[in-house]
């Protein structure tokens, strides 16, 4: 018989190599926060109002909004449109816009946003303004920028990122040739004229171009660039996830934790499908008195693939977000 200690010891050591040849995706990830109400959203976009009102919009519907007090429960409350500006039609048969990004800035609220039919890089990211950021008083301001069938790009799922130096730049792109970056000019929120370099964010040179929906922040000294990655929008098949690098430059180049370029197929993966949590991507991030939200969708695997919203916090010990 062995000594007891030597035993315990034996069984420590063999539930240690146990765990660790269990698969990530088993405990990896945490379960989105708890929500109420109408969560039934794609790639959602959210801030909280000077007044305290968290202000959540997504895809569809004219671009659907839902309000909150509490970040628990959500409340549908119209569309930032009542109807569809005359140039959505020009790249949307069905004028359905998607993935839009809202922000206040100077005074009034700005939500960049794409039009385009799914699968097609003819596409435009417009812009609307309101003072209120409430639905109904969105300014149709026009066209930001545009990809066409000849562009080895796709101008959707915009993102603003205003730099502490007071410079504006928009993320942007998916598939082909991966996502992009241009500088803004915070006078009118349209393209910067003096400076037109469209930058390299990051992309997938081999195998599938599956990489979409930029998000950029700067924290402790550095940027940090979310994607998703892989295919969204097929309910339980739906394989996307988000992942994330880091950059000194707003432009780049991003690299992974383990050194990789994400303009070659890099991306440390901060969320993906677990259980019945299936694909979460679309995501943002937004600061909130207790932290930095992740913001995003997912598949409910309970309930037919349903689209829902998943809040989590952030944590950046280490250098690195870590979704809790």
């Amino acid at each position: 018989m062995r000594h007891p200690r030597l035993r315990s010891s034996f069984l420590a050591a063999s539930a240690a190599v146990l765990l660790a040849l269990l698969p990530a995706s088993a405990s990896a990830y945490p379960g989105p926060g708890h929500v109420t109400g109408d969560v039934v959203v794609h790639d959602p976009t959210m801030l909280r109002a000077p007044d305290g009102r968290y202000l959540l919009y997504s895809t569809h519907g004219y671009l659907e909004a839902r309000t909150s007090t509490d970040r628990t429960a959500f409340t549908r409350s119209g569309n930032a449109f009542a109807s569809p500006p005359s140039w959505w039609s020009r790249y949307s048969a069905t004028n359905d816009p998607w993935a839009p990004d809202i922000s206040y800035q100077g005074g009034r609220y700005l939500m960049y946003y794409a039009v385009s039919r799914f699968g097609s890089n003819t596409s435009a990211i417009g812009l609307a303004t309101s003072p209120t950021g409430l639905p109904g008083s969105w300014s149709d301001q026009g066209i930001v920028h545009a990809s066409t069938s000849s562009s080895d790009y796709n101008a959707i799922d915009p993102d603003l990122f205003v730099d502490s130096d007071g410079k504006w730049w928009l993320a942007f792109g998916s598939w082909w040739s991966g996502l992009k970056m241009i500088r803004l000019d915070p006078a009118t929120g349209k393209q910067y004229a003096g400076d037109t370099t469209r930058h390299s964010l990051a992309a997938r040179p081999t195998g599938t171009k599956a990489v979409e929906g930029p998000t950029v922040v700067k924290r402790n000294g550095y940027y940090y660039l979310f994607a998703s990655y892989d295919t969204c929008c097929n309910g339980t098949g739906s394989t996307y996830k988000i992942k994330v690098g880091r950059a000194t430059s707003p432009t780049g180049p991003y690299y992974d934790r383990n050194g990789v370029a994400m303009t070659n197929n890099g991306g440390t993966v901060v969320m993906a499908s677990q259980g019945s949590v299936i694909g979460p991507g679309g995501q943002d991030v937004m600061p909130d008195a207790d932290g930095d939200l992740l913001v995003y969708h997912y598949y409910d695997g309970n309930d037919g693939g349903t689209p829902k919203l998943g809040v989590n916090l952030l944590n950046w010990s280490g250098g690195w977000p870590t979704a809790y």
